[in-house]
């Protein structure tokens, strides 16, 4: 999980660059990127600590959604603060969260 996270952080903080001329991309990919990568980021902190409380995991969640977010305005390299990344990214830590504690169900 750390090596995830470092990366993902590298991602998240790297040069952006707006491209538009591949046949995948349309109006709105970097908000399911954000919720898949946030999803898998959920997921693989509730694997590495399954028994942390859901209010201590939001919160750092949040935390680190919202600590990139602002990171990526002030640091100028080419992307900025926006509010629906913040919420792509909560709805994909749900989303990961709801996913793990289904197939912990499942398992037992």
């Amino acid at each position: 999980m750390p090596i995830y996270w470092a990366f993902l952080t590298f991602m998240l903080l790297k040069p952006g660059v707006e491209n538009l001329e591949y046949p995948f991309m349309f109006q709105g990919i970097d908000k399911i990127l954000h919720l898949s990568i946030f999803a898998l980021l959920g997921f693989c902190f509730m694997s590495a600590f399954p028994r942390i409380k859901f209010l201590y995991f939001i919160q750092i969640m949040i935390a680190y959604g919202l600590l990139t977010e602002i990171l990526q305005d002030e640091m100028a390299f080419g992307r900025s603060l926006e509010f629906l990344d913040v919420v792509a990214d909560t709805v994909g830590v749900l989303l990961g969260y709801v996913v793990f504690k289904k197939l912990q169900k499942v398992s037992f």
